[in-house]
């Protein structure tokens, strides 16, 4: 199979053609901002350029709830424009990849003496289907205490008087934001991870003409040049305004969200739960494949942007949900499997606390031209491209004033090729699937399961590129084909990139990631030539990434 553009093997001549040509769009910032921005626009018929200085999504991007979800909770803080576009994004992208963005119920328990009684949830379940034109078969179901029991048997029978159970939409982050990425490349778009923006140059009118960037690979130093500029950098969007000197009153508010994630044995939920805490927050409890995580916490955060952790104090707040949720699990520190740390990028509001900030974004627009698209939800990425690309396209010139641009077509482009087209394609994939891995020798279903949600059709590339590694297991193989795979198709360019981001492991499967390290270093060592010291300098990433999944500091870096 040759090498994508999309490939680390051809990092090389995407970093050259970024210093070589002149683009209609640079965008800094590959998350899930950025990813929909890159896409939309050359799918609109720019030419456009995108540099991350880490690894795609590796901020807020990888570290959501891993649900595109309608935003039940925005109706408390009365946002309605908000659940009504979070709900139409959410049916849109399940159409766009139904294998990575599938239907999951929600059951929300009603608590004797909790915040939420009957009759409020029954009004606010109604008015959340219609705000997010939820289909019928979807709608929400008032249950009461017998068959919430039946749905959830851990719930507390003593406490549970009846629950609501309304629709939701689970993905993996990460390969959401990669499978975007890879479109855009596709499309035409030059994307590079561990580029990182440096700082701008500006033109004899103040205006921003090229940005000035280092390759983390080779140390090398360029410049980019382009007429429009967007920062879709998270939590760093401050930063790069900082650079930009453009800050003013309006800023960023970075909050703080972590999950934890239990064996299922431990925490084993029939489905998904949303409740309610003592202090008025909600909480979920989600299960996926192997295991059931739980989350999030929601508070301000001044430490570290590069070194986001979960504390004693964020692990002890969920465990006490949990434990006060469902009495009879008694899940303490040690029976924590790993977690995930990390921050929301909200538009700063005086006098309002962390939950009561809105999750909406706002586009800044800098005197030298620098758009800076701030906050906003996984959910809402094709909104945000479209919003972001208004404003070039009302307050900057394009470089070919003749230049015909396409209409948006984001809305129906299917992210995968070749695409799964709905649930039931979905559903009979995946069986395919299990079948096939069969005749390899691997019978537990998770496996079908694993390969369908996170590659869709893509997982007949790697099954077949299995066959061809020997003197390993059946299980070995399917992983070293993952890697194969991601260093051809996914520009992986190191092994947490590998381990979290394209597979997600770290957080899902950890104990994989311990087991098969050493052969995975081994096959991308191989494959990228690593030197002794690359070698070492990754296994020193990796070790790090795996001590803070499991461990619970003191407090956060500074």
């Amino acid at each position: 199979m040759k090498a994508s553009n999309f490939s680390i093997l051809n990092r090389e001549k995407q970093i050259a053609k970024l210093h070589t040509e002149t683009f209609d769009l640079v965008i800094i910032g590959g998350g899930i901002t950025g990813a929909g921005i890159a896409l939309d626009a050359t799918a609109r018929g720019l030419k456009v350029c995108l540099v991350e200085k880490n690894d795609f999504a590796s901020g807020t991007s990888n570290k959501s709830t891993k649900l595109i979800h309608g935003g039940l909770r925005y109706l408390k803080n009365f946002e309605i424009s908000l659940v009504r576009e979070s709900g139409s994004e959410r049916a849109i992208v399940h159409n766009l990849a139904p294998h990575l963005v599938s239907p999951q119920k929600m059951l929300l328990p009603l608590i004797e003496g909790g915040t939420y009684g009957k009759l409020m949830t029954a009004i606010g379940l109604r008015v959340y289907d219609f705000l997010a034109d939820v289909k019928s078969t979807d709608r929400r179901k008032m249950l009461n205490k017998e068959e919430t029991l039946s749905k959830e048997p851990l719930l507390d029978k003593q406490t549970v008087i009846g629950g609501g159970l309304y629709a939701e939409y689970r993905t993996d982050d990460a390969r959401l934001t990669i499978e975007i990425l890879k479109k855009a490349t596709h499309l035409g778009a030059t994307i590079v991870n561990y580029c990182e923006m440096t700082s701008f140059n500006y033109d004899t009118q103040a205006k921003i003409e090229s940005v000035n960037c280092k390759d983390a690979n080779t140390k090398t130093l360029f410049t980019i040049k382009a007429t429009n500029y967007i920062s879709a950098a998270g939590p760093w969007v401050d930063t790069i305004r900082k650079k930009d000197n453009s800050i003013t009153k309006k800023r960023l508010h970075l909050t703080k969200g972590i999950h934890l994630v239990f064996p299922f044995e431990k925490l084993p939920v029939k489905q998904s739960i949303y409740f309610d805490v003592s202090d008025g927050r909600m909480v979920f409890a989600i299960p996926r494949g192997r295991v059931t995580y739980v989350g999030t916490t929601d508070t301000d955060y001044s430490g570290s942007l590069d070194r986001v952790i979960a504390t004693k104090a964020d692990a002890n707040y969920l465990l006490q949900a949990v434990n006060n949720m469902f009495q009879t699990v008694n899940l303490t520190l040690n029976d924590i499997e790993s977690n995930w740390a990390g921050l929301r990028p909200l538009i700063h509001e005086d006098d309002k606390t962390a939950s009561e900030l809105s999750r909406k974004d706002e586009i800044f627009i800098s005197k030298s031209g620098l758009i800076s698209m701030a906050g906003g939800k996984l959910t809402g990425y094709r909104k945000m491209a479209y919003r972001a690309l208004d404003a070039v396209f009302k307050t900057y010139k394009l470089k070919d004033d003749t230049l015909k641009l396409n209409q948006p077509t984001t809305e129906t482009m299917p992210l995968v090729n070749p695409p799964l087209k709905s649930e039931d394609e979905v559903r009979a994939y995946q069986q395919s699937l299990e079948k096939q891995l069969l005749k390899l020798g691997v019978k537990d279903h998770y496996y079908a399961w694993y390969l369908c949600s996170s590659y869709g059709k893509q997982a007949d590339i790697i099954i077949k590129k299995s066959n061809e590694f020997e003197n390993s297991d059946s299980l070995e193989r399917l992983i070293r084909a993952e890697l194969w795979y991601s260093v051809h198709c996914e520009l992986v360019n190191g092994l947490t990139d590998f381990f979290v981001r394209r597979t997600g492991r770290l957080y899902f499967d950890i104990k994989s990631v311990k087991y098969y390290k050493n052969c995975i270093v081994r096959d991308m060592s191989e494959y990228l030539s690593w030197d002794a010291n690359r070698i070492k300098t990754e296994e020193e990433k990796l070790n790090l990434a795996l001590k803070d999944a499991t461990t619970y500091y003191n407090e956060d870096f500074k």
